[in-house]
């Protein structure tokens, strides 16, 4: 389909998102597991579910959650390993097919992006289309969200999963907001969800009968988003390409670790895979956190700063052992990371602000 460019533009925005991604990858590459509950991660103390098909969730299992747990709401659960490579070589080939349409396209994990179609006549269509394309070149099912900002694509693109798509005109947005129950605003957790229930605001019409004072006495500053997102408020644009603020890597142990030397070890190996993640995001940082997880959960961080950019895993490698020994540890360690921020990005942001086409909001046809 070919953009159709009117002279009064409106800002067409869809969020695509895989469905239930890892797992759907593993029930393509393994026919045997289709239809099968599926968990991608690991099943042991510690193992965590990475994502769950829509088979495991009926048994009420869903990502972050415990593997234990899982199996035991599940004893058939099927368990595998995630292969990252493989999901990106997939997220790859769905990206190149939001290219084929716009060029703003903000990914914001393997699984899902927000794409700017706003030079065109029918977002709607341009969603459906993709949909098919994905599904035509990876045999996989996408659902999609259609609106006039991020926030009411997201909304939107849950709403029909999987393998659907819901478009959320202008003038549908009052009422379905205001309909809404709070707990489906992208942005309200579990905690502030109940926050709200206490205060008696149960659906969007009762959050949007609220004043901004009210909802800053309550919620501080994000009491303001709040306010603006249940107006349909959202001016957010489509950002093609991230600037990160920091980039990290950690490791949690399959048993725990008590050897500074053993954890050295596992330092080389996350510089390494570090330094790997600078190159693609073209960075270097002066910063270096070194974060420690010991095994009774309590916390520590280490860093340091200095006049050199660093980017090579031997020199992420050489402070971070500096880090590691600058005072005894307090336990055994069950998880360890490396993290560089104060990073060398600031120059691309004039760049990027150039790539970001802004639209009027007006009442057009979807």
């Amino acid at each position: 389909m070919s953009p159709t460019v009117t002279i009064n533009k409106q800002r067409k925005i869809i969020h695509v998102d895989m469905d239930a991604f890892y797992a759907s990858v593993e029930q393509l590459d393994h026919p045997e597991w289709k239809g099968k509950p599926l968990a991608v991660g690991g099943d042991g103390g510690r193992g965590v579910v990475a994502a769950a098909s829509y088979e495991a969730r009926k048994y009420g299992v869903h990502s972050a959650m415990n593997g234990h747990r899982a199996r035991e709401l599940c004893p058939h659960l099927i368990f595998t390993k995630p292969r990252f490579d493989r999901y990106k070589e997939i997220s790859e080939t769905v990206r190149a097919i939001f290219l084929e349409y716009t060029p703003l396209v903000e990914p914001m994990s393997l699984d899902e992006a927000y794409l700017d179609v706003s030079d065109y006549a029918s977002a709607t269509m341009v969603a459906q289309e993709i949909r098919a394309k994905i599904n035509q070149q990876t045999k996989l099912t996408a659902s999609a969200g259609i609106s006039i900002n991020k926030f009411l694509a997201k909304i939107s693109s849950d709403w029909d999963k999987p393998n659907g798509q819901k478009t959320l005109a202008p003038n549908q947005i009052t009422p379905f907001l205001e309909s809404l129950d709070v707990k489906k605003f992208h942005g309200i957790g579990k905690k502030t969800k109940l926050k709200m229930y206490h205060l008696g605001i149960y659906t969007g019409k009762d959050l949007k009968a609220k004043s901004p004072s009210f909802m800053a006495r309550y919620f501080g500053k994000s009491g303001n988003y709040y306010y603006n997102v249940v107006r349909g408020i959202h001016d957010s644009p489509v950002i093609p390409q991230r600037i990160p603020k920091s980039v990290g890597i950690e490791r949690t142990f399959s048993s725990n670790l008590s050897s500074e030397l053993f954890l050295e070890v596992k330092l080389k190996e996350l510089a390494e895979n570090l330094e790997k993640r600078l190159q693609r995001n073209k960075v270097a940082g002066k910063t270096l956190t070194l974060k420690i997880k010991y095994s009774d959960f309590v916390q520590q961080t280490r860093s340091n700063t200095g006049k050199l950019y660093l980017s090579t895993k031997d020199l992420i490698l050489e402070k971070a052992k500096t880090l590691l020994y600058q005072e005894k540890l307090l336990n055994s360690v069950r998880l360890i990371g490396i993290t560089l921020s104060n990073l060398n990005n600031k120059n691309n942001k004039e760049r990027l602000k150039k790539e970001i086409l802004k639209n009027e909001q007006l009442i057009l046809p979807f």
